[in-house]
């Protein structure tokens, strides 16, 4: 790599550690909303119940659905870390 691609590679990369951390926390926001615990709510049901109804053991069927529901906080808590650690990271460097 020459001087520009570095360069080139540093601001995207600047870029992208300024956007994503508010791109997670918008996301945590849209899936933790009262809208979104109904929805999910409702669509993890509906799962439990098909399993159900289509003969699977209901402590099966549960164990299933709880897989189903997707744990975005573990994703989003990541991410803010990441914006955190770099927020952080550059604090440092222009000391």
């Amino acid at each position: 790599m020459d001087v520009d691609d570095v360069d080139e590679l540093k601001a995207v990369l600047d870029v992208v550690s300024d956007k994503v951390p508010a791109l997670l926390r918008g996301l945590r926001d849209i899936m933790y909303s009262p809208e979104s615990a109904e929805n999910m709510a409702a669509a993890v049901a509906t799962f439990y119940k098909k399993l159900v109804d289509a003969g699977i053991p209901k402590e099966d069927a549960l164990d299933m659905a709880r897989g189903y529901m997707i744990n975005l906080r573990d994703l989003v808590g990541e991410g803010m870390k990441f914006g955190r650690h770099n927020k952080h990271n550059d604090d440092k460097e222009e000391d």
